[in-house]
Order: C-alpha cells, then sequence, then structure tokens
C-alpha cells in the first residue's frame, strides 16, 4: 500500500528527498536558475506583450 504523503509529495518531493539524502543542497541555486529561464522562455513564445522586455534580457 502506498504511503499518502508520498503520494502526495510527487516529483518535486522525491527531488527534495534525493537532495536531502545526498547532501546535494548547492545544486538548489542551478534548478532554480533553470525552472526561471524556462519560465521566461515560456512566456516570452506564449504572450506577445512581454516578448520585448524579455528578448532584452537575453
Amino acid at each position: 500500500m502506498l504511503d499518502k504523503t508520498k503520494s502526495r509529495a510527487g516529483i518535486i518531493g522525491e527531488l527534495f528527498k534525493f537532495l536531502k539524502k545526498r547532501k546535494l543542497w548547492w545544486l538548489m541555486p542551478m534548478i532554480t536558475m533553470l525552472l526561471i529561464v524556462g519560465a521566461l522562455l515560456i512566456l516570452a513564445t506564449v504572450s506577445s506583450t512581454f516578448a520585448p522586455f524579455i528578448y532584452t534580457l537575453f
């Protein structure tokens, strides 16, 4: 039978557990920056109103 807390955690919870167990907390800033850049790129392709502001960042 699955533990309810494990099923609620999902991929993000498993990632945090993995990083905590392996003591890889130094990867968190890199993962955060990758998520931010990915969100900006998705926002730039979806919304044309934000595109000029986002393209000036790159």
